[in-house]
């Protein structure tokens, strides 16, 4: 497993849901609309990941049974159960988050908009990705991979999702718990 294997589907996840709200599995997205948001080439353009990285994601993702692939359509998707599973008891040994040096990034765990206003931290700190185009000022923490401030911009959802995902990597007991109740909500 590899970082980007989470961000590609946390992504397919947020896909997923957009088109749960629509009512079909052509929701609008940024990408043009001609192209299938589920395709190598439009998660590729969506999350800043080559074509052939987002390929081996895939495959490995569905070798580790954390993703399948749909009956109908082909389409690779997430196992979410599986996925749920893995996030919450064995992502940050994985890919533990250290935080470090004051930067300015996009806020993550706490500060993020999806637990900002329900988890409130003792200190004035708070934990960033690092992003040139951000305002915020913060103790920098690795996302995933390297392009996931571009693509939370472009997706709430996956924003979300990942915000939480490094709620349990970087947060307390207290934080980590409430992070995996509501990454629990949102993956059902």
């Amino acid at each position: 497993m590899k970082g980007q294997d989470i961000v590609v589907l946390l992504k397919l996840a947020s896909l997923e849901d957009d088109a749960k709200d629509v009512g079909n599995e052509s929701a609008p997205h940024a990408l043009a609309a001609s192209e299938d948001p589920y395709s190598v080439r439009g998660l590729a353009a969506a999350l800043g990941i080559s074509k052939t990285e987002i390929s081996a994601s895939l495959n490995r993702s569905i070798a580790s049974g954390l993703a399948i692939k749909d009956r109908k359509t082909g389409r690779p998707k997430p196992s979410r159960r599986h996925l749920r599973e893995f996030i919450i008891h064995g992502l940050k040994f994985v890919f533990p988050a250290k935080p470090g040096a004051m930067q300015r990034g996009l806020p993550t765990g706490y500060a993020a908009p999806v637990l900002r206003e329900s988890l409130h931290s003792a200190g004035s700190l708070i934990y960033v990705w690092p992003y040139a185009h951000a305002k915020e000022l913060g103790q920098l923490v690795d996302p995933l991979f390297k392009s996931v401030p571009e693509a939370c911009e472009k997706d709430a959802r996956l924003y979300a999702y990942l915000a939480l995902v490094d709620a349990i990597r970087i947060g307390n007991q207290r934080e980590s718990k409430h992070a995996a109740d509501l990454l629990i909500q949102r993956l059902g």
